[in-house]
């Protein structure tokens, strides 16, 4: 097993391993110290040998299976060496597609996937139906779900570009396909090419057959065709916020989120749901955590979670959700480190609706620091930590303001653990303010 991590979701895949009798190799790049939580939960388990801060090529040919956690390099010598002795490397995802018999409606995009596919599973719930959901959901696994199949059931993977690299490598995509968004992101990653991050998106949809079904957004489906020149022999549906009935009492903000809904509730009608049921679950859904997440008011100033817009496509759509042209009345709190991402448009946008920005120091803020300095009518404002960040941007709040925290950087760096430990940081600040 190539990675463990500290999300929750290799320790997942490593219990259920061990625990079905695998003699497991548990390799990872970060030392005993940094895994010390995630060690903690397999220590029982004494079919586990671990290979820690390094791998090794012996380990890669020397077994039946590697399983590589996402984020692995795309020129992983590691993987070559497997793959030079034909050993199958598998991703723990595809790997249960490949295994398993249910129905799997599979969401991607650069953003809007994690509400997407909340939405479908709220939707499914509603309807009765046995529903799992996995992929890139925070501290789970989807290979475990195996041993939970009785009979008929539907699982909803949300699945990034990392993730599809297996549904790549397995050639399988799944019937019923949604791809959100495509904007520019992980271009790190992906050695700035736009095209390689395409090429592993399209996996969605790259092996899926007549039958099948691609659900899309309007302005997704030029850059689709842009990017992927072989026909598409799924039937292709594209929806928009105007598909939406206007009496629907929808609680999450942004047209953005309107789009989001349009393609959950395009994939009810699939599955031949009712109408009322789809109604009732989208009114009833109230957002993801983490995503333009509503969490308190204090004295007339509204405070909003975006901790995971980790692009400025994600933060320029909450600043729209959130924002009015006529009076700036949005102090905004970002910054984090560098993806490669062109921020000039987000700059535009901070202009339209933010009255404060407060910017978290770190090696990526440092590239929109002097573009936002030269906005005007801004107060701009350099914090170290997010509580002082938070203070700063309480400080220059007045009643009827909002308060948004839309990093539109990743996560990584001297603050924070990663993306989660992130949103944690800012609900722990929130809740603590008298």
């Amino acid at each position: 097993m190539m990675g463990l991590g500290l999300l929750g979701r290799g320790v997942a895949v490593a219990k259920f391993l061990a625990s079905c009798g695998a003699v497991l190799t548990v390799t990872d790049l970060k030392i005993r110290k940094e895994l010390a939580p995630s060690l903690l939960q397999l220590k029982k388990y004494k079919n586990i040998r671990y290979v820690l801060g390094r791998h090794e090529l012996k380990d890669f040919s020397n077994c039946h299976l590697v399983i590589k956690a996402a984020g692995v390099p795309l020129d992983s010598p590691y993987v070559k060496e497997a793959i030079k002795n034909k050993v199958p490397v598998e991703m723990e995802a595809s790997l249960f597609a490949k295994l398993s018999e249910a129905k799997i409606i599979g969401i991607t995009g650069t953003r809007g996937k994690t509400t997407t596919a909340h939405v479908i599973y709220e939707i499914l719930k509603k309807a009765g139906k046995k529903v799992f959901i996995g992929g890139n959901i925070r501290g789970g696994s989807t290979l475990p779900f195996i041993s939970k199949f009785k009979g008929d059931c539907l699982v909803v993977l949300e699945l990034d570009s990392w993730q599809l690299q297996g549904f790549g490598d397995s050639k399988i995509s799944p019937n019923l396909a949604v791809f959100t968004t495509f904007y520019p992101d992980h271009l790190n990653y992906y050695k700035g090419s736009m095209k390689r991050y395409f090429d592993d998106k399209a996996n969605i949809l790259k092996y899926q057959k007549k039958g099948d079904f691609l659900i899309t957004q309007k302005e997704t489906l030029p850059l689709i065709k842009r990017f992927y020149k072989n026909k598409i022999r799924s039937k292709v549906l594209v929806v928009s916020y105007q598909n939406l009935p206007k009496t629907w009492n929808i609680k999450i903000p942004g047209q953005h989120n309107l789009n989001n809904i349009a393609c959950a509730v395009k994939v009810a009608q699939i599955l031949g749901l009712k109408n009322h049921v789809i109604k009732k679950a989208v009114e009833e859904f109230s957002g993801v955590p983490g995503r333009l997440e509503y969490l308190r008011d204090i004295n007339g100033v509204k405070i909003y979670n975006d901790n995971n817009s980790t692009t400025p496509d994600a933060t320029i759509a909450g600043l729209r959700a959130l924002g009015s042209g006529k009076i700036k009345k949005i102090i905004l709190i970002m910054g984090g480190t560098d993806k490669g991402l062109d921020m000039s448009n987000l700059c535009k946008e901070i202009n339209k609706y933010c009255k404060t920005v407060v910017l978290l120091k770190e090696s990526g803020t440092e590239k929109i620091k002097d573009q936002v300095n030269k906005l005007k009518d801004i107060n701009v404002w350099e914090a170290s930590g997010l509580k002082k960040s938070v203070e700063l941007a309480m400080s220059q709040a007045a009643r009827g303001d909002t308060v948004i925290f839309s990093p539109a950087f990743a996560s990584f760096g001297k603050f924070f653990k990663n993306e989660y430990d992130r949103n944690d940081q800012f609900i722990r600040i929130i809740k603590k303010i008298t």
